[in-house]
């Protein structure tokens, strides 16, 4: 048979067993429970939404207004590159030629074209020229504010770059032409000289060599004329204009519903995102997988939410006035915690189980108590009832006192402790139609560890071992008094009343660890939200933050226990 509280009994040494790993069929559900506690962040998500289509919004208004027209180039290789030799053969880098079309030169020159009064680099920001793959063509794109002033941009720069590539070839060319004059001048005045020498010499001998230096300098002189004639008979078109820039009909932008669709996406995505940040750096504990990873025990039952949350004075009034016994589905609740608590292997060895808050009020701990002595008494076990709570006692108030029936046996079980609790009466309370158990009633005492640690409490609490007899001890939250850490060496089994709304995961582990190092085992966890069994949230009386009355006694530390003189096991960590 499963363990009720298995995650949480103790191992072999005394500490508990650590968490199992989750097994590869739990990815899902664990997945489907993150992606739920992301929905519980719906103002984030809501936001990133109002965000993505705000912006949306605002680049489809500011794109409505905004045109591009395109003209299309074809470059012609030119006859000299920029190092004189012939590129012809050997191509165009159309990735020179792109830089160049973006380069300041052209934006000067179409600047003057446009005669718009913006200065080049600012003309040169709203074009963009690109290259199609495998093909000597430069596409000039101009966005402008108008469909007239795009298409003036884009053939404005495409000509711009034409006339400048032009320039810079016939540039080239007349510089190499002077560079092959220069070299000619020369050998014209060699020649000259050759022919006179020729025509003065009378030695055969002389005339044969002066005649081959004069052909030799002929033949020189032919080159260079002709690599002039070359040069001055080139093309230098640097290209031509494929298709023409004309004014657009319609905007650029992809217009307003395709942007506001695409902003609600993304900020769908950056509201997860946020959403999913708040989720891993949030303390508190959202769902009951996560009471059961802080918690290594499992959820043994959640109340049905009530009408909400309620505050104010006015409102615990309501509360603490509610009658304690629950009826509909609250009831059904109980009688099924209750009977998941009957067939647990940990509970069943000594039927003793403590009934504590982990912080806050002690409301819906109380109900809690109250309901289960209920439905163990139900089942026709012999129930006590152990008010330890000391502080704020009103069990006696609250419920209904069964006339004309005596106490059970353990109840009656004389008390002689020498500070006046549990000594005293036991009261038989009437549970309608569940029947009756005895309830030991607390009251407000001068030293509640020494009444807690008292030889009357031990022996009350040792006569759980009888059979058929559950004891239930209600006792104040434990990381708000160090009560519950006193009683957890004799009652063992721990059951914790929260509000996964209300607690962190932090201190979930904390009151494992104390009950671990105190002796204990939790045997599992009774969920509940504000307005479910009477609970009153944190602004109940019971809870940390309200401070005690004068007639209570000061609020004491685990530490106190043990100068007390009393042997327990106080883990103070």
């Amino acid at each position: 048979m499963r363990q009720a509280g298995g995650r949480g009994a103790p191992g072999p040494g005394g500490e508990p067993d650590p968490a199992p790993a989750v097994h590869p069929d739990d990815e899902p559900d664990l997945l489907r429970d993150q992606f739920r506690q992301l929905l519980r962040y719906r103002r984030l998500i809501a936001l990133g939404i109002a965000l993505g289509v705000l912006g949306g919004g605002w680049l489809g208004v500011s794109g409505a207004d905004s045109y591009t027209a395109t003209t299309e180039i074809t470059v012609r290789p030119l006859p000299l590159d920029s190092s004189g030799a012939s590129s012809a053969a050997g191509g165009t880098s159309m990735g020179s030629e792109r830089r160049t079309a973006l380069s300041s030169v052209v934006a000067e020159r179409a600047a003057d074209t446009l005669r718009s009064g913006r200065r080049p680099q600012q003309l040169a920001a709203d074009l963009q020229v690109t290259n199609p793959p495998d093909t000597r063509m430069l596409r000039f794109s101009y966005t402008a504010h108008s469909p007239r002033a795009a298409a003036r941009g884009a053939n404005a720069f495409a000509a711009a770059y034409l006339g400048n590539r032009e320039q810079d070839a016939e540039a080239r060319a007349a510089s190499m032409v002077d560079s092959y004059e220069k070299q000619r001048e020369p050998l014209l005045k060699e020649r000259d000289r050759l022919a006179e020498e020729i025509a003065s010499s009378g030695r055969e001998g002389a005339l044969d060599g002066t005649l081959s230096a004069h052909s030799s300098v002929v033949s020189r002189i032919a080159e260079l004329n002709g690599s002039i004639s070359d040069l001055r008979a080139e093309d230098t078109t640097p290209g031509r204009v494929v298709t023409e820039a004309v004014p657009p009909d319609a905007p650029a932008g992809p217009g307003l519903l395709l942007m506001l669709g695409l902003g609600a996406a993304v900020g769908v995505g950056l509201g997860l995102l946020a959403a999913w940040v708040r989720l891993v750096f949030d303390p508190a504990v959202r769902t009951p997988g996560d009471v059961v990873r802080a918690l290594h025990a499992p959820v043994l039952g959640t109340l049905p939410r009530g009408r909400g949350r309620r505050r104010g004075k006015r409102a615990e009034r309501r509360a603490r006035s509610r009658p304690l016994l629950a009826a509909g589905r609250l009831a059904e609740e109980y009688r099924s915690v209750a009977f998941r608590l009957a067939y647990d292997e940990t509970f069943a060895r000594r039927r003793r189980v403590l009934v504590v808050p982990p912080r806050g009020g002690i409301d819906t701990a109380l109900a809690a108590s109250v309901n289960l002595s209920a439905s163990f008494a139900e089942m026709g076990k012999e129930v006590l009832l152990l008010e330890a709570d000391l502080r704020t006692p009103s069990l006696t108030e609250r419920l209904r006192h069964a006339d004309g029936v005596r106490p059970g046996g353990w109840a009656r079980a004389p008390g002689h402790g020498t500070i006046g609790w549990p000594a005293g009466h036991r009261v038989p309370i009437d549970a309608g139609e569940s029947g009756v158990f005895d309830l030991v009633p607390g009251h407000r005492v001068s030293k509640v560890p020494r009444a807690l640690t008292s030889s009357a409490v031990t022996q009350l609490i040792g006569h759980a071992d009888d059979s058929d007899s559950v004891l239930l001890v209600l006792a104040p939250a434990v990381l708000s008094y160090a009560d519950a850490i006193a009683l957890i060496d004799r009652v063992d089994c721990v059951l914790l009343v929260c509000d996964p709304r209300e607690v962190r995961r932090d201190d979930l582990a904390r009151v494992r660890e104390l009950v671990a190092g105190a002796g204990g085992c939790v045997l599992g966890a009774l969920l509940h939200s504000e307005g479910t069994g009477g609970d009153s949230g944190r602004g109940g009386t019971s809870g940390p933050a309200a401070p005690p009355d004068r007639g209570l006694p000061p609020r004491p530390h685990p530490a106190e226990f043990v100068r007390e003189g009393v042997g327990l096991r106080v883990l103070d960590r």
